[in-house]
């Protein structure tokens, strides 16, 4: 690994990119490659020792699928035994807090608590609190950390396989976030975790969805998706929160699909080398065309297996730095 080893993590937790240096990002980055290689093993077992023995438990209070199993894929890989709540069978359905939840599983002597909570700042608190290991899978409209991680490894894999340059970074690269800006965490945390890298972050959707002063994050807005698109190495649709719908964000899917879905009409005004990327689930035909998810400048799938290699460095490197407060 190129210089990770003479650098030290030292943080006891992962709750948000907002909270890392470009050195720590770096770092887990440049972890991933090696567990890429234990994902894509051939012949033998999928499997690392390096957690041999600990406890992970994936609390989730809301639902997921690619995340949760993600998580849960990538802590059997490093050997590590798992347990995984909802909120629909824990206490907290009875009253119960957080501390003292979390405090009861602890008294099982768990190693790491992959979070995923409808509360902004719920594994801040706890972190605050508590011996094991927080890593952030989710928390409201704040950040989604590993998202953002894994993000930034498939597009430094792909620029680095353009240029031909094992060492390139994300230096001057440009990213174009596409969709509701407004209630992703997901664009939050890559905007902290893309603008920490030196890349060019351009936001655009209905202005409705976007925050006013978003802009004092360092990034360009438009609402014209050709002109958003036109300069773009990476094209990055997030997924329409049909479930707000209702508050008539935007007049109608209809118009939300004319002015901003990602199709081969809107691909044409892109790069002939940009790549089209989505955090999932997608919705179909809304933000993003089935022919342009499925095609062949699509990299989506490739973001859900670097998902598995970046959270089994995140947890290597905070389970084996030693630190515990």
């Amino acid at each position: 690994m190129p210089d990770s080893d003479r650098r030290v993590w030292t943080k006891k937790d992962l709750v948000g990119m907002e909270d890392l240096s470009r050195d720590e990002i770096e770092l887990i980055l440049d972890t991933a490659p090696q567990f890429v290689e234990v994902s894509r093993r051939e012949s033998g077992i999928k499997k690392v020792p390096l957690l041999q023995g600990r406890l992970v438990v994936n609390w989730f209070h809301e639902a997921s699928t690619r995340t949760r199993t993600s998580f849960e894929l990538a802590a059997k890989r490093l050997s590590a035994d798992t347990l995984s709540m909802a909120a629909s069978t824990s206490s907290s359905v009875k009253g119960e807090t957080l501390h003292d939840t979390l405090h009861n599983i602890e008294a099982m002597n768990t190693d790491v608590i992959v979070l995923r909570h409808s509360a902004a700042g719920a594994p801040h608190i706890l972190a605050k609190s508590h011996a094991s290991h927080i890593i952030n899978a989710g928390d409201g409209r704040h950040e989604h950390p590993t998202q953002a991680l894994l993000d930034a490894f498939t597009i430094r894999e792909h620029i680095r396989a353009q240029r031909n340059d094992p060492t390139a970074n994300l230096e001057g690269v440009k990213v174009t976030i596409v969709g509701d800006i407004e209630h992703s965490r997901v664009a939050r945390s890559n905007i902290f975790c893309l603008k920490k890298l030196g890349a060019e972050v351009t936001l655009c959707g209905p202005a409705t969805l976007i925050p006013p002063h978003i802009g004092h994050m360092g990034v360009n807005v438009t609402y014209n998706l050709r002109e958003a698109i036109r300069e773009a190495d990476i094209i990055y649709a997030l997924r329409i929160q049909l479930e707000r719908q209702h508050d008539g964000l935007f007049p109608s899917l209809r118009e939300y699909i004319r002015l901003f879905r990602i199709d081969s009409d809107a691909m044409k005004h892109a790069k002939p080398t940009a790549l089209v990327m989505h955090p999932g689930p997608i919705n179909r035909d809304i933000e993003l065309s089935t022919t342009v998810a499925d095609g062949p400048r699509s990299i989506i799938l490739e973001q859900v297996s670097n998902g598995v290699a970046i959270r089994m460095a995140v947890m290597h490197l905070l389970v084996n730095s030693g630190k515990r407060r």
